[in-house]
């Protein structure tokens, strides 16, 4: 069984007290040590405004949770968090393929801008000191943007 890596994000009325959200976080935590599931951060961000009123609360209680974890692990705390009266809304998602996914662009810039610069007669990586030139690309730019401040 892979374990993957997910973020889960979960809402809490606005009046939640701190109490309710660390007896919230251990429910959660108890289902993933039983399942053989890690979980790798647990951030409560605190009050913020609802996108749209979810029955009478304008506001939540966001709290996000990384777990590492198999697929039967989220779909038991999925099922858990639908049951409990104190969450209003909580949503699962899979992070580990757009980590791939990125890693995966930024080394293809990369190698990209090391041939461009290879084929001009320079260096693989820029240097120390070494301003743009024309042609050069670094991992966020497009040639298009050369020389325009943006």
């Amino acid at each position: 069984m892979a374990s993957r890596q997910y973020e889960l994000v979960y809402i809490l009325p606005p009046d939640s007290s701190d109490q309710v959200v660390a007896d919230l976080h251990t429910q959660v935590e108890g289902v993933v040590s039983r399942m053989n599931g890690q979980i790798e951060k647990h951030e409560p961000w605190g009050r913020k405004r609802l996108a749209y009123e979810i029955g009478h609360n304008k506001e939540g209680f966001y709290v996000l949770e990384v777990i590492n974890g198999s697929g039967e692990l989220m779909k038991e705390l999925d099922r858990r968090l639908k049951v409990m009266d104190q969450v209003i809304r909580h949503m699962v998602v899979r992070v580990d393929e757009e980590k791939k996914v990125v890693d995966r662009t930024q080394t293809k810039r990369r190698t990209e801008s090391e041939r461009r610069r290879v084929k001009r007669g320079l260096p693989p990586q820029r240097q120390p000191g070494e301003g743009r030139q024309a042609g050069d690309m670094d991992e966020t730019e497009d040639d298009r943007f050369d020389g325009v401040e943006v």
